[in-house]
């Protein structure tokens, strides 16, 4: 299968009626503590498995539809209690679910109509389309209010890595039906967390899709391999 194209610019820029973009952004990207530690952690890990140091990536969706532009991307702190104002769908606990009823310590998943993505301007080898066909775009909104929230920074699927961010982007697109073996990273990067995602959306059948959304195999262990 071939690999995912850069989203073509129509005439005079136009964008299509529907579409799905997928965007890279570099780990830490305006923040150097979480970045810092993005690399002490890819360094020991690469150490470990006796390869080079790749870049590491968080990913984000942008959808659009005949009603409209939506992100959806997973955040973590939750800035305030106001979560409507950012299109937030489900929340998840960070580190341990006992602990998750203080905002602090939980993450959340936003479809966040005409919003923002964060340091976009940092954003490498982007935007990807993978689609543009508005029932596929739709189901990917649909299926937002229905990701698993699995605690971050936690194996509990016992894939040898973690959930994150990059979990709940890659199984968006597996439940959607979008070629996820064809999407990589930018070169020389990986996308930690992104297999989980894909052997969550194989394991677990979608909650209920929240209703406020915008219209109405196998396990297979995860592949230790650096995305890129």
């Amino acid at each position: 299968m071939r690999g995912i194209e850069r989203a073509p610019v129509g005439p005079r820029g136009a964008a299509s009626s529907a579409s799905v973009d997928l965007y890279w952004l570099p780990l830490g990207a305006g923040g150097h503590f979480v970045r810092l530690n993005g690399r002490i952690y890819e360094s020991i890990l690469a150490w470990r498995e006796r390869r080079r140091r790749l870049d590491l990536y968080h990913s984000a969706l942008e959808v659009r539809v005949p009603e409209g532009r939506y992100v959806i991307e997973m955040a973590w702190p939750i800035p305030d209690a106001d979560g409507a104002a950012r299109g937030v769908v489900a929340q998840g606990p960070v580190g341990d679910r006992r602990i998750a009823r203080w905002r602090p310590l939980r993450y959340e998943v936003r479809r966040w109509r005409g919003g923002v993505i964060p340091d976009l301007a940092e954003a490498v080898a982007s935007p990807q389309r993978l689609s543009e066909d508005v029932d596929q775009a739709r189901r990917v909104l649909d299926l937002a209010g229905s990701v698993p929230t699995l605690v971050w920074g936690r194996d509990e699927l016992r894939t040898g890595e973690m959930w994150n961010s990059n979990s709940v982007i890659s199984w968006l697109l597996a439940r959607s039906g979008l070629p996820v073996d064809a999407i990589h990273p930018p070169v020389g990067g990986r996308a930690p967390g992104w297999d989980v995602g894909v052997v969550a959306a194989e394991l677990r059948p979608p909650r209920s899709s929240s209703p406020a959304g915008p219209s109405t195999r196998s396990r297979r262990s995860a592949r230790r391999r650096p995305r890129g």
